[in-house]
């Protein structure tokens, strides 16, 4: 296997999707920017990158994407207004989540043309190194964050990482499907990656969750790659070219993913993230409750 060289220390986040699954709310805000309880979707998808330990941040962006920028950005007329009203508690969560000087970057997605193509305008950023690539409409929730698990895994076995979580069996042509081989802790060698196989015929029923850490010869192959399913340049076709030359694990990620790029995740998130906070789930509880009853 590759030997692990390099550390991992830069994330790509592809968020220049249009959103459409959200309109109208999406004409004026960017889907990544939809919050959660009270934190946009990026950033839930950011923290899981600083868990694990990630230095450079880079956002391939796209027009009507620069709300994301200046929410990483610092804001100093809010900083300024709370500091004068002893919003000290405010001020702290915000400093907490701001990127220092220098780590965050955005670069352009000029047309849509795939996941592929914008991981391909990272390439000049990224450089020659292996990254992570997190698909920001997915939050995950573990006893360990998916991308620290991977990290973990890649330090053991070098190579490619593909975060994968089990589905129904029957439900395995909605997905991404790999298959397994060899077992590694926390995961296993995958032998096969296959976009959506007809009914019957998947290798497995794991299914590829939006997470992974590739090797920086991705960008070559992607640069020359083909469109593929829905005319567009698919970063699964690039992978399976990869995959000649190098070897690919899959990270068996154990806890949930809501996809917050459809509306039954995205209130799922908002929903499971709420009840698990000390000071909202007392005052929503029996309100959730009697809904549910009243549905019955």
């Amino acid at each position: 296997m590759v030997e692990a060289k390099k550390k991992i220390r830069i994330a790509v986040f592809p968020v220049a999707g249009l959103g459409t699954r959200f309109l109208p709310a999406t004409k004026a805000i960017p889907k990544e920017m939809l919050t959660v309880v009270d934190k946009p979707v990026i950033q839930y998808v950011v923290d899981e990158a600083v868990e694990a330990g990630i230095e450079h941040f880079v956002f391939v962006t796209g027009r009507g994407k620069a709300v994301i920028q200046d929410y990483f950005d610092i804001q100093f007329e809010l900083e300024q207004t709370l500091k004068a009203r002893n919003k000290n508690a405010e001020l702290s969560l915000l400093d907490s989540l701001q990127p220092t000087a220098g780590q965050a970057s955005f670069t352009r997605q000029q047309e849509p043309l795939g996941l592929g193509h914008a991981v391909w305008c990272a390439r000049d950023i990224v450089g020659h190194e292996p990254f992570a690539l997190l698909l920001p409409d997915m939050i995950m929730r573990g006893e360990k964050a998916c991308l620290k698990g991977m990290v973990e895994l890649y330090e053991k076995t070098g190579g490619n990482i593909v975060a994968v979580e089990e589905c129904a069996p029957e439900q395995a042509h909605k997905y991404g499907i790999v298959g397994a081989g060899e077992a590694l802790e926390g995961g296993f060698t995958i032998t096969q990656m296959i976009e959506k196989p007809a009914k019957g015929t998947a290798p497995s029923n794991f299914f590829i969750n939006g997470r992974y850490i590739l090797q920086p010869e991705i960008f070559e192959i992607l640069s020359t790659q083909e469109r593929g399913a829905g005319n567009e340049i698919q970063l699964t076709d690039g992978m399976l070219k990869l995959a000649n030359d190098q070897p690919f694990a899959g990270y068996h990620f154990k806890g949930q993913t809501f996809d917050c790029g459809s509306k039954d995740g995205f209130i799922l998130a908002n929903v499971s993230f709420a009840i698990e906070r000390a000071d909202i789930r007392p005052t929503i509880e029996d309100q959730l409750k009697a809904l549910l009853a009243a549905l019955k």
